[in-house]
């Protein structure tokens, strides 16, 4: 079973997976400022989904329009990392549940 990566770790790979699509004005956000109003129109609902898109990628995660409330998970660099954090915890736990199960 694969370890989940350290909350720190999350945080690095999140912020740079975003720059990936927000550019370098992402530098003067704090973890925890809400992008929407840092960002003003660089963080548009399309720019939102591309982003999300990027995270699911760069950590091998899947996010549920409907179940998760992305609107709030997907607001801060902070939320992001924790949801990955919850998100890569679950799957941990599927993971080691099932291979205890064989």
């Amino acid at each position: 079973m694969t370890q989940t990566p350290s909350a720190e770790q999350i945080s690095t790979r999140v912020r740079n997976t975003l720059r990936s699509v927000l550019g370098e004005a992402l530098d003067a956000v704090a973890d925890a400022d809400e992008l929407r109003e840092r960002l003003g129109d660089r963080f548009d609902s399309l720019r939102a989904v591309e982003c999300i898109t990027r995270i699911e990628e760069e950590f091998g995660i899947e996010v549920d329009f409907v179940g998760h409330d992305v609107r709030y998970e997907f607001a801060s660099l902070e939320r992001i990392a924790r949801f990955v954090n919850w998100q890569l915890e679950d799957q941990r736990a599927v993971e080691g549940s099932t291979a205890g199960g064989h």
